[in-house]
This record gives C-alpha cells, structure tokens and sequence, in this order.
C-alpha cells in the first residue's frame, strides 16, 4: 500500500541518513586501507633501504681485503724482475729441476715466464689507482698470475694490453677475465658499471652476475607488489651476504700465508742480491754451501710464491643469475703445500 503523501518527505529522510551512514562507513574503510597501503609501502621501502645497506657494507668490507690480498700478489709477482735481474748474473748455475716432496710440486725454474708474469703485474699495478675497488681483488679472484699473464695478451680490439696505459690496460684485463668484452659475447666493462657505484668489472668477478640482478628498480607503487619485491631482493641479499663474508674469511686467512712467505722469500733475495751484486759473487763453482743453499732456496721460494698467485679464489658461476664459488678446497692445498715447504726448507 503506498505512503500517504505526508509521511514520504520522512521516509526520504530516513533513507537519506541510512545512506549517509553508509558512505561514512565506507569512507572511513577506504581511509583505512589507504592508510594500510601506506604503512605497506613505508615498511618496504625502509626494510630495503636496511638491507641495503647491509649489503653495500658487507660489499666493501670483503672487497677492500681481496683487493689487498690482489695487491699483495701483484707486488709479489712484478717483484720477480727483481730477482731475474741478478739470478741471470749468476754464471755456470746449474738448471734448477722441480721440486717434489711430502705431496708438494713446485715447477721446474723457467727464467722466460718469471720475466713474463712480472712484466705482466707491472702493468696490471700500473692501472690499479684509476680502476676502481675490485680492480686488484678481481686479479685474486681469477688467480694473479693468470690476470699478469693475460696484461701482454692482446684485447679484443686487436690491441696488445701491455701497449695501453694505467686503468684501460687493467680494465681490458678485468674484461677479458670476466668473459670478454660485449661485442665478444661477454659481458665486458659495462658490467662492472650496472649498480651499486661498482667502477670496474672486480666485483663482478668476486661474486657473480647476482650482484647486478636484484638492483635497478624502484619499488612498485603497489604496496602488495612492493613487499613482494622486497622479500625476494632480502633473499638474495642475505645469501650474498653470507657469501661475501666467508669469501672474506678465506681472502684473510690466504693473505695471512701469502705474507709470510714473501717475508721469507724478501730476505732471501735481499740476501741473493747482497752476495751478487754487493760481494761480486757471480761464479757458481766459486760458491760456498751457503751461498748455494740461499740460492736454490731463493729460486724454490719464487717457484712456491708464483703457485701461490694462480689460484683463483672464486671459480665463476655457468648461470650469471646465481652467485659464484669460493674456491676454499684449492686455497687450503695452496696454505697446507706452502706450509709444508717452509718446514721442509725454513
């Protein structure tokens, strides 16, 4: 039965206030989740920036110590020229044959590839000051003196390295190491460029392609999909993390014996050079026992150091999207082989 005439002005505003209800209602739902979206998008974005952060310290913490144990290589290897250089005075010296005992094998004295390898690491220490962190402890990473080896090679331009000055000539390196240059199919010096303010191809060689996947973005503006991209960049960055840490630990524990037998091997040849080029003792039918024992010792040191700088201390990853190795099976032979000479021979 339809409302009397008079009563519909009232029913209208009844509907009115329940539909205003409603709105306010509604209103007050949509500002909520609103408000939600928000806090969503805050939290994201801070726990990124905090994982962030995490990582560019682990990054450059782990970095700055393979660089220094590349470094040390480096010197270590360019130092051999040095030793050349008065070894060759040396007349009627025997040929020095391998080493090989209690496990250990240390190559048989090659005057050509000393002279090489250092040559080589003169070139790559050059470059080092303009390439940028990760340049040196890409050389660690690949071994040093495969890196000083390849400094004479020629790049992919037709270019021979040796020929090219300071940092292009270690970037041409590191780029050669890290698979090739672009237009080779590798992933070049633009790699080494993609996040992080990494300046060189180095930290690529430490740790892989994942370093460069999980960066580049923004975080979406939706808050669900934003989370979502958080969880998964914290992911990776706490496995790098982990990674770059223990990479670290092994990078430390391998300079620790790298540096004590370049302490040992430094006095030797400060001693080789004394006797030779101070005394004038040139003739090796002249020779104490001594003096021989301080020369095939010398001469066994460079051996057990140049074995020290091939290994590599990151074998790379097949798959640019996962994280590389670290090499920890080779760098404890590497320690236990030289520790076994020095309390054979020292």
């Amino acid at each position: 039965m339809p409302l009397p005439i008079w009563l519909i002005p009232v029913a209208l505003k009844g509907a009115a206030a329940v539909a205003g209800a409603a709105g306010v209602g509604a209103a007050a739902h949509g500002v909520k989740k609103m408000k939600d979206a928000n806090d969503t998008m805050e939290a994201a974005k801070s726990r990124h920036e905090r994982n962030m952060a995490k990582f560019e310290k682990e990054n450059k913490a782990t970095t700055k110590d393979m660089d220094n144990l590349g470094k040390l290589e480096l010197e270590i290897l360019h130092s051999f020229s040095e030793f050349s250089d008065v070894f060759e005075q040396i007349k009627n010296r025997p040929t020095f044959e391998k080493y090989s005992k209690n496990g250990v094998t240390l190559p048989k004295y090659d005057g050509e590839k000393i002279k090489e390898v250092s040559v080589g690491a003169g070139v790559l220490l050059g470059g080092l000051g303009g390439a940028g962190l990760g340049a040196a402890g890409g050389f660690a990473a690949a071994g040093a003196t495969t890196a000083a080896v390849m400094a004479l090679g020629t790049a992919s331009t037709g270019t021979a390295i040796a020929s090219l000055s300071g940092a292009a000539a270690t970037n041409a390196t590191l780029a050669l190491l890290g698979g090739g240059t672009v237009a080779m199919g590798g992933g070049g010096m633009l790699a080494g460029t993609a996040a992080l303010g990494a300046a060189t191809l180095g930290v690529g060689l430490l740790v892989g392609g994942i370093i460069f996947n999980f960066t580049g973005g923004k975080l979406s503006d939706k808050a669900d999909e934003a989370w979502a991209q958080m969880k998964k960049a914290e992911e990776k960055i706490n496995t790098i993390c982990n990674y770059l840490v223990d990479l670290r630990s092994t990078s430390n524990k391998y300079y620790e014996t790298l540096s004590k037998v370049n302490g040992i091997y430094q006095r030797h040849l400060d001693g080789l050079k004394n006797m030779v080029t101070v005394l004038g003792h040139i003739d090796w039918n002249t020779f104490t026992l001594e003096e021989k024992k301080l020369t095939e010792n010398t001469v066994l040191l460079v051996g057990l150091l140049y074995n020290m700088c091939k290994v590599e201390l990151v074998l790379k990853s097949e798959n640019e999207n996962d994280i590389n190795t670290i090499n920890k099976s080779e760098v404890e032979k590497s320690i236990n082989n030289a520790n076994a000479v020095l309390e054979d021979k020292f």
